[in-house]
């Protein structure tokens, strides 16, 4: 075993050591001028210890470290969690935005229907696109993707890392939410609904549809599921016997809505607007299921309301062109104590993806500052997403992804110089 003497050690702006390919998963030392931990304070002088399982074996100071013969040691000025990408279409939205000729990459929105729920991203998820190894390059290990915002119901999310050559390798959870759109961007993809009041009947319809399945499902368990008819089992003679109850045909849209009202999905509704959000809560009150904001442009000044539901925002990239929002907003989410993430999000223009550190900086730089801004891209999400007890924080026994870089990675002049996915190092390049 090798250990590293008591003396700190200088890591410059740019320098990576042992730079050797390394195998998947296999054992990786990082060194680390500062270390944010995010569940923790910074360590200066630090390293962290990745274990052949794919997990942070060991964190601390330098200086207490025992680092195992023969691993590649890789130093980086700053090391943090491999970010988590709250809300993105990566994986289903493609790097050359076609959605005509003879390469179309743009499978985030069917608008054939404003309602189907029984979409599901996993079964569009390409873990060979450019775009996933694109985010990655900028320190992206996590995305919460799928299909996106601009349908009444667009589908189910998955969360996915950015690593693997197929959809299996890759998935870290298949399905998670289902997501759902007010206001007027159903409007422009569909001819109804056509207003919002609308919208909001259409999707309480169809949740009550959901639960009228959902009955008839139970029912039909309970009864014992005696495809003849049923037996009455009391004495009655046959003629006398009430058939049991049948299960209805299979609804594979009618399933995923249970699933929301059942509470194994959470419904992730994008609403900018306060009459848009303010829908989504009643909506929340009167079904009972797990709601989460997307986007809020306007959740400022809906605080106390979205406090009391104890509902969390995937915010909208800060600087993205969204009626009414604010680079400030990020901070009055957190002063206000309402669990909140900074997502990269999809717009209907080029670029339609965005660089989430460029999004967390300007956040830190408008009253969020930079431990809280780390936070809202690692371990808030993390949490929101119920992942947190594999990502989102450096911490032993979580799963080993790292960004590594020579500088502030909010500070436009810094470079991520190194991408490491569960002891996998995945890139070592700065840029």
């Amino acid at each position: 075993m090798k250990r590293l003497g008591t003396t700190s050690f200088f890591v410059p702006a740019v320098l990576l050591a042992a730079l050797a390919v390394t195998p998947a998963a296999a054992q990786v030392t990082v060194r680390a001028g500062t270390l944010h931990t995010v569940s923790g304070a910074p360590i200066e002088n630090a390293v962290v210890i990745a274990g052949a399982d794919g997990t942070i074996e060991w964190v601390g100071p330098a200086a207490e470290a025992n680092i195992p013969d023969g691993v590649d040691v890789l130093e980086a000025a700053v090391v943090t969690p491999g970010l988590v990408d709250a809300r993105s279409v990566v994986g289903l939205s493609g790097a050359l935005n076609s959605n005509v000729g003879p390469v179309r990459d743009q499978d985030q929105l069917e608008r054939s229907s404003p309602l189907q729920p029984d979409l599901r991203a996993i079964d569009a998820y390409d873990a060979n696109e450019t775009l996933v190894e694109w985010v990655r390059s900028y320190g992206v290990t996590t995305l919460h993707t799928g299909h996106g915002p601009g349908a009444l119901v667009s589908g189910q999310t998955m969360i996915a890392k950015t690593r693997g050559r197929n959809v299996e390798q890759a998935t870290l959870m298949p399905v998670r939410m289902l997501a759902a759109t007010l206001g007027n961007a159903v409007s422009s993809n569909f001819q109804s609904p056509g207003t919002s009041a609308k919208g909001i009947a259409m999707l309480r319809s169809a949740l009550h549809g959901a639960q009228a399945y959902l009955d008839q499902v139970r029912k039909a368990e309970e009864a014992g599921g005696d495809e003849n008819g049923g037996d009455s089992g009391d004495g009655e003679e046959d003629g006398d016997a009430k058939p049991s109850p049948q299960p209805p045909p299979r609804d594979l849209s009618k399933e995923a809505l249970g699933q929301v009202l059942d509470g194994e999905l959470s419904l992730l509704v994008t609403a900018n607007t306060v009459a848009e959000m303010a829908s989504a809560l009643r909506l929340q009150q009167e079904f009972g299921f797990d709601l989460v904001l997307d986007s809020a442009a306007e959740s400022y000044l809906l605080l106390e309301e979205i406090r009391e539901a104890g509902v969390p925002v995937l915010l909208h990239p800060t600087m993205s062109r969204v009626r009414n929002g604010s680079y400030e907003t990020a901070a009055t989410l957190a002063d206000a104590g309402i669990p909140f993430a900074i997502q990269t999000g999809f717009e209907g223009y080029v670029p339609k993806t965005r660089v989430l550190l460029w999004e967390a900086a300007i956040a830190a730089a408008n009253g969020l500052g930079m431990e809280r801004a780390l936070e809202a891209v690692t371990l808030s999400p993390a949490r929101i997403l119920g992942i947190d007890d594999r990502v989102g924080s450096i911490e032993v026994g979580k799963d080993a992804d790292l960004a590594l870089f020579d500088g502030d990675p909010f500070e436009y002049t810094s470079h991520i110089c190194g991408v490491i996915i569960e002891s996998e190092v995945m890139s070592a390049e700065c840029r």
